[in-house]
């Protein structure tokens, strides 16, 4: 498997906006149309979502995406 470049690197709030709104990951996939398990894989950061994914997870979230997906060369300055 390669190794992902720091623009793939990301991390996600998923799980802490999950607990905010109280969402199991169950919940969520149901209101973004998605297997339980496509959302573990992107909380541990194993999936990498498409874009209209994200935006759905998103908008789910009432959040942003930005507020949601964390990119290594973005956690510096994107302040939580």
């Amino acid at each position: 498997m390669a190794k992902k470049t720091k623009e793939e690197e990301f991390t996600t709030r998923i799980k802490e906006l999950r607990a905010r709104y109280n969402l199991t990951q169950s919940d969520l996939a149901k209101m973004v149309n998605v297997r339980r398990e496509t959302i573990l894989y992107i909380e541990k950061g194993k999936y990498n979502p498409s874009l209209v994914l994200a935006h759905k997870i998103s908008k789910a979230l009432n959040s942003k995406i930005d507020e949601v997906f964390l990119f290594a060369d973005d956690q510096d300055t994107n302040p939580i």
